[in-house]
């Protein structure tokens, strides 16, 4: 398993050191629009109508955190979402999320335990 040094490590890897600011808002539109397949900048900022400069600046943003390439299609330069940094991610978190939902299914257990020693004090009255 690894600890938690190595999924700050992932983070940082992928250039997400805000998790919530990484994964949300416009730069999350524009991974699940290349989810899709390949775009060009053009089509990336045509349903958020953006400037072009605008759209630029976020998938440098997601080049630099390696989530995103630039290729070259004769005068076009499509865009590809790169999968391996969101699956080591994944990975990452899935294992948090197992310890996790061993800690509230123990917690389930004892506060049903505290509530059935409730309702036997509340039977003595």
């Amino acid at each position: 398993m690894m600890g938690l040094g190595s999924g700050r490590a992932i983070f940082l890897a992928t250039g997400v050191t805000d998790l919530r600011r990484g994964v949300s808002g416009l730069y999350a539109l524009i991974l699940a629009q290349l989810a899709q397949g390949e775009a060009t900048v053009n089509q990336l900022a045509e349903p958020f109508h953006l400037k072009l400069p605008t759209i630029s600046k976020h998938l440098k943003v997601l080049q630099t955190a390696g989530l995103v390439t630039q290729g070259r299609k004769a005068q076009w330069r499509p865009c590809k979402l790169e999968t391996a940094p969101l699956k080591a991610v994944a990975t990452w978190v899935d294992q948090y999320r197992r310890i996790w939902d061993e800690r509230f299914e123990q917690l389930d257990d004892y506060l049903s335990e505290l509530q059935q020693k409730e309702k036997k004090r509340g039977h003595k009255r």
